[in-house]
């Protein structure tokens, strides 16, 4: 089912855009584990709406209720369900039935796959308002992780035609990106960016850009060949993010236009183990991570929400026209997917290491 992930770690998502809750249930979560709930908000207001003038005007606190699964602040290891109430909804703002089709948006192929009967509202279940459960549900994945040394940081590293340094040398601790609106590693570039942003809004336009990712503490053997590959597994929940239309791992499309000598990452002896003396592969060899940091990258389109004059269909009328589509919409997406790719990431890895678990962690999950 298409709100249905993992396996060892299943994940359901669940909710509309302007319904009254969205909300999550993690099943498979391991019992015992005590929760930072001050650090799960954190991530939860890096992602939120209404927290920036660079994004939407729509306010949410995003104040999770967890219904089950936790006692005491610890969990149970039974299936830990939570909801976040839509506040600042405005459902009559979309009238009661799909008209003019939005160019960029699902508001066609809803249409056409659930029949007419979709809840078209602010983009209902297509809508990025369901990425608020999966922040919470990450959030917890990364306390999980960092609990085995795992650190998850992401940046971004292109807006517009403005690109970062690249994460993968970076040195030192990554933290303070998580505190940084728009989080970038060289200096003046947040400034540059922000300019970028507020220049296509009042052009009645917006930016895409990308956003790397870099996974530190990682031990080899998470994954599989083919189908359970640790990128296969990863790239299914990334795709899953509203926005990303590619997913490139290590050098990505790189590989395309390079020779085997340059881009193969000759093994040596580091720290007392095997490692490699380049990342080029990401840190993952066929399927299977291999101790280096892993590293890949999302392409996140421009938000397809614009005030310019766009041509499209009107469905009820069967005639083309033209729409301006008005409303409280984020200029660009950046920002906000940042920790929700971040989310994605920390959850994916969770079910690698829980298929793993005995092997990493001396016991049976």
């Amino acid at each position: 089912m298409s709100a249905v992930f993992g396996e060892h770690l299943r994940l359901t998502v669940f909710g509309q855009s302007h319904g009254e809750a969205v909300g999550a249930v993690l099943d498979g979560f391991p019992a015992g584990m005590a929760i930072d709930m001050d650090a799960v908000e954190k991530q939860l207001r890096r992602r939120a709406p209404g927290r920036s003038a660079l994004s939407t005007a729509r306010r949410e606190e995003d104040r999770p209720e967890i219904v089950s699964g936790v006692l005491n602040g610890v969990t149970t290891g039974q299936p830990l369900c939570v909801l976040i109430r839509n506040e600042d909804a405005r459902p009559g703002d979309y009238g009661d039935a799909v008209d003019l089709l939005r160019p960029g948006h699902a508001d066609y192929t809803g249409h056409v796959r659930y029949h007419g009967f979709e809840d078209a509202r602010g983009g209902g279940s297509f809508s990025g308002r369901l990425t608020a459960p999966l922040v919470f549900a990450g959030a917890l994945c990364r306390q999980f992780l960092a609990s085995r040394g795992v650190a998850v940081r992401s940046h971004i590293s292109r807006l517009g035609d403005l690109t970062d340094d690249p994460i993968g040398g970076a040195e030192g601790g990554l933290s303070f990106l998580e505190d940084m609106p728009l989080p970038v590693l060289r200096g003046g570039l947040a400034e540059e960016m922000e300019t970028a942003i507020r220049e296509a809004a009042e052009a009645g336009d917006s930016l895409g850009g990308a956003v790397t990712c870099r996974v530190d503490g990682l031990p080899a053997g998470l994954g599989a060949p083919f189908f359970d590959s640790a990128e296969s597994v990863l790239s299914r929940l990334l795709f899953s993010i509203p926005g990303v239309k590619g997913v490139a791992f290590g050098d990505g499309f790189a590989f395309a236009s390079g020779r085997g000598s340059g881009m193969n990452d000759a093994f040596c002896l580091r720290d007392g183990g095997i490692g490699t003396v380049t990342n080029h592969s990401g840190g993952i060899n066929g399927g299977v991570t291999n101790g280096m940091p892993l590293l890949f990258t999302c392409a996140v389109r421009p938000t397809p929400s614009i005030a310019k004059e766009q041509r499209t269909v009107s469905l009820q009328r069967m005639e083309e026209t033209v729409l301006s589509v008005r409303g409280r919409h984020d200029p660009c997406i950046l920002p906000r997917v940042c920790p929700v790719i971040e989310a994605m990431a920390a959850i994916g890895l969770t079910e690698l290491w829980l298929e793993r678990a005995e092997r990493l962690d001396g016991s049976k999950k």
